[in-house]
């Protein structure tokens, strides 16, 4: 069974995570969700509260198949900022583990060195983001190499999707892309 680590700061984008977290679990994969700080509770930009499993310094990166992470600048911008997030990311990436990100949040991996060319992201964040290679509207999801990315709350349900499709294969995608109604992905 796969196991994927969300990890979630304050100001994080709840249809991001949300959705991240509800569809990977519909197709049985473990999801841990981690918070930045000591706080169990986060609140997401929206007040919408979470409830993290795991504390971001717990974390050991070889437990887990792939790292995700929702935008939302302000928890963008914790996740970028925060010593054991960007530990993670680099640890994935030196491991050739999956990594995806979306709206803003492909601005922490690009702090973090990992990102790759050939990524999408939530317009506008791409200004912030050091690397050449913004895709812009020309996918909901890229991949590139480890790297999965993804535009925003409206692509949400299709990065779900593709992350069910790499982990669990074409049958529970189309399975669980049924049981959604998410003919738009």
């Amino acid at each position: 069974m796969a196991d994927i680590l969300v990890p979630i700061a304050k100001g994080f984008e709840e249809i991001e995570a949300v959705t991240i977290i509800d569809v990977l679990r519909r197709a049985g994969i473990e999801v841990t969700v981690a918070s930045i700080g000591e706080h169990a509770h986060v609140e997401g930009a929206n007040g919408v509260v979470l409830v993290s499993d795991s504390d971001i310094k717990n974390v050991d990166t070889d437990v887990f198949d792939m790292v995700v992470l929702p935008g939302g600048w302000d928890g963008t911008y914790a996740l970028a900022d925060d010593q054991h997030v960007q530990r993670i990311l680099k640890e994935m990436d030196a491991k050739g583990k999956d990594i995806g990100a979306i709206c803003a949040a492909p601005y922490a991996l690009d702090k973090a060195g990992v990102l790759k060319p050939n990524f999408t992201c939530y317009p506008s964040a791409e200004e912030q983001i050091k690397i050449d290679g913004y895709q812009g509207d020309k996918a909901k999801v890229i991949q590139e190499g480890n790297i999965m990315t993804s535009r925003g709350p409206g692509t949400a349900m299709c990065f779900a999707l593709e992350i069910v499709k790499k982990f669990k294969g074409e049958e529970v995608f189309n399975q669980v892309k049924e049981g959604l109604l998410a003919d738009f992905c």
